[in-house]
């Protein structure tokens, strides 16, 4: 599993799937804003929390299509389904190598986007918990759409259209615990519905991609 970890995250960087696509979005993201909506720095910092939580889902899905396309082109997925190792723990591996190289980055780099759209730095904290207990459920969720669409050809619009949905969620509660801490209210709901989630999905969604995937093999 380690090395199925690692060979995955070289590929990331080498199909230039890796951290970079997804920053470079979330910061075009950050920077578009103010010229959308105004140089207040009152309502910037209202809209903070909700827009760099739509950042990261959408950099989250730039790298979607990647996770099992490229295996599928050289027919590695063959070996890898044929393997001893199970099918489930592959796609969990997939979507921890996915999470490390666009999930991760996007959480260290948001109180700096923060500080751009005039974030407060009360609200810094709670913005960075959020992310980091909601973007690995976005990972899971990513691979379950990958597998429902490996071999499709053209089938990043089909995944993308598959997987929103089951993004919305993960956003609303992680844009309202942010939002919360900001403002200094009670965030004990959306902090325990959004890890709720993201346990859930963590859990179950490697059994639900690994049967998906292998009707598409067959």
């Amino acid at each position: 599993m380690r090395a199925l970890l690692l060979r995955d995250l070289r590929l990331a960087f080498r199909a230039g799937g890796g951290f970079g696509l997804g920053l470079a979005f979330f910061l075009i993201v950050v920077t578009l804003v103010p010229f959308s909506v105004g140089p207040q720095s009152v309502l910037l910092a209202l809209i903070a929390s909700g827009v760099l939580w739509l950042g990261a889902l959408v950099a989250c899905l730039l790298s979607l299509d990647r996770l099992l396309a490229l295996d599928c082109e050289d027919g590695s997925l063959d070996l890898i389904a044929t393997a001893p190792i199970p099918l489930e723990a592959v796609l969990s591996a997939k979507a921890a190598a996915h999470w490390l190289t666009t999930g991760l980055p996007l959480v260290l780099a948001a109180p700096v986007f923060g500080v751009l759209l005039s974030l407060p730095v009360s609200g810094m904290w709670w913005l960075v918990v959020s992310l980091a207990i909601g973007t690995p459920a976005l990972s899971s969720i990513g691979v379950f759409g990958a597998a429902l669409t490996v071999g499709l050809k053209r089938g990043g619009l089909l995944l993308s259209l598959l997987v929103l949905p089951l993004y919305v969620p993960t956003l609303i509660f992680g844009a309202e615990l942010a939002r919360r801490g900001l403002e200094g209210q009670a965030v004990q709901t959306p902090l325990l519905m959004l890890a709720g989630i993201s346990c859930g999905v963590i859990a179950l969604m490697p059994f639900a991609s690994a049967a998906a995937l292998r009707m598409n093999l067959r």
